[in-house]
This record gives C-alpha cells, sequence and structure tokens, in this order.
C-alpha cells in the first residue's frame, strides 16, 4: 500500500511541475517567433526567386513534363505539391537548387544532361529533401545571419542578395544534409515507383567528364564526393523494390530535350 501511495504521489507531483512549466512559457510569444519565421522566409523566397526568375521558361511543352515528375513524388509522398514552386530556368549550367520558401529551380542545362527522366527525378527529389527538411533556411542563417537575412528582407544590400543568392545555387550544405537529402530521395523515388538507380548513375557519370566540361557541371561540382555518394545510394537501394512506372512516355522525353535544345 505505502509503494502504491508514494507512486501515487509521484504522478500529482510530476503533472504539476509539469502544468507549472507550461504555464511559464509565453505562448504568444513563441507563436510571433513562428509566425515572424515564415514571414522572414517567404518575403527571402520571393526575392531569391526574382533573381531567377528573369531567366525562367514558361511554355507548357517544358514545364509541363518536368511539373508531372515533381507531382508524381508529391503526390505518392504526401507532400503538397501545391506548396512547391517549380521554376525551370534558361541556363546551361548543369545545375538544380532549393530556396526559401518552397522554391525548387532547375536550369535546363541538368534537363539536356539527364538520359531519362529517372535521373531529372533523383535530382528533383534531392532538392524536394532539403525543402521538406528544412535545410535552406538552416543553412541561410549559419552561414550569413538571421540579422543580416533580416535586413535583406528591409531593402538591405543588393550586393549582399546576390551574394546570398550565389550561395544558395553554387555550394554544398553540409556533409550530413547532402547525405540526408539523397538517402530522402531515394526513398521518395521507391515510394513513387521509380528507379532510384539511375540518380546514382547520373553522378558518376558527371564527375567523371572531361575537367573542361566538368567546370559547367555546377550541381556535381557543388555535391563533394558525388562517387561516393553514388556508391552509398546504390547501396541503400539494394534492398529497396518498386514496379517502375514511367511518369512520361519516351516520346515526350525526346520532345522535351528536343525543346529545350531548340531553346525554348
Amino acid at each position: 500500500m505505502r509503494r502504491i501511495f508514494f507512486q501515487g504521489c509521484s504522478v500529482v507531483v510530476l503533472f504539476f511541475a509539469a502544468w507549472f512549466a507550461l504555464r511559464q512559457v509565453d505562448w504568444m510569444s513563441f507563436f510571433k517567433v513562428k509566425q515572424a519565421t515564415e514571414s522572414l522566409e517567404e518575403k527571402l523566397g520571393d526575392i531569391f526567386s526574382e533573381i531567377f526568375g528573369r531567366d525562367e521558361l514558361y511554355s507548357s511543352s517544358v514545364t509541363a513534363p518536368i511539373d508531372s515528375i515533381l507531382t508524381r513524388l508529391c503526390t505518392e509522398n504526401d507532400i503538397d505539391r501545391d506548396q512547391i514552386k517549380l521554376h525551370i530556368v534558361d541556363n546551361d549550367e548543369v545545375n538544380a537548387f532549393a530556396l526559401p520558401d518552397k522554391h525548387l529551380v532547375v536550369f535546363s542545362g541538368l534537363i539536356l544532361s539527364a538520359e531519362n527522366e529517372s535521373e531529372v527525378c533523383g535530382v528533383l527529389g534531392h532538392e524536394l529533401a532539403h525543402i521538406q527538411l528544412g535545410h535552406v533556411m538552416k543553412k541561410l542563417v549559419k552561414e550569413i545571419g538571421l540579422s543580416v537575412l533580416i535586413s535583406m528582407t528591409a531593402g538591405g544590400s543588393g550586393e549582399v542578395v546576390r551574394e546570398a543568392a550565389k550561395m544558395l545555387s553554387s555550394s554544398a550544405f553540409d556533409r550530413e544534409l547532402e547525405r540526408e537529402a539523397d538517402i530522402k530521395s531515394v526513398d521518395y523515388m521507391v515510394k513513387a515507383d521509380i528507379r532510384p538507380e539511375p540518380f546514382a548513375d547520373f553522378m558518376f557519370r558527371l564527375s567523371g567528364e572531361e575537367t573542361e566540361i566538368a567546370k559547367a557541371l555546377t550541381w556535381v561540382s557543388t555535391h563533394p564526393d558525388s562517387k561516393d555518394r553514388a556508391e552509398y545510394i546504390i547501396g541503400y537501394s539494394k534492398n529497396k523494390r518498386c514496379e517502375y512506372r514511367p511518369v512520361l512516355s519516351e516520346e515526350s522525353w525526346e520532345n522535351l530535350q528536343k525543346r529545350l535544345g531548340e531553346g525554348e
């Protein structure tokens, strides 16, 4: 009986201790901080997307196929597709990157360098993972600082804004975050019935290009140890099984590359 009594007393004490602790939290301030953070991210997203959007492609013959691939990834992984803002930009660099407020930028050069839709899907999944896992703002706060980011949204130096945009598009995340995004991309692809092996093939192939060509391969040069990463992607994918369902027909994929090659 004494043991039960003391156990009961302990539960009561813990309850009131937790209740007292929760009462000390300024919930209004907490939610205001959350709202302020979301507002900051939205403003930064608008600023950066405007910079890269100057050369954005809007032709449905180009945007629709990539949108279809992204939609498959989102739908099969319970991601709100309407929240992801896709931008396909006319730029020869082999590059893709995420911006604040769920903006995802893909350069035409990357699509032209891909041999199939699955390679593009792997890259989209990788950048989508950075968005969903909150990596973009973590990187900005760490490398630029919160106070500078706030000043940027209040009309700060245009040079600082351009440097921040360059950093997002041409420098890698921490090794741990890159690996997390790689693994998440494989999971996304498998759930969407898209083979993940071509994602590894893409990194193997581009990392092995000639030096002169490699200068333009921004997505690979900003993702160090591409060959090692390709190997662990293959290793992680071995026990993942999926029934491959193409998103695009072979004709649609060829037409997409033809349109981009013609500069549409």
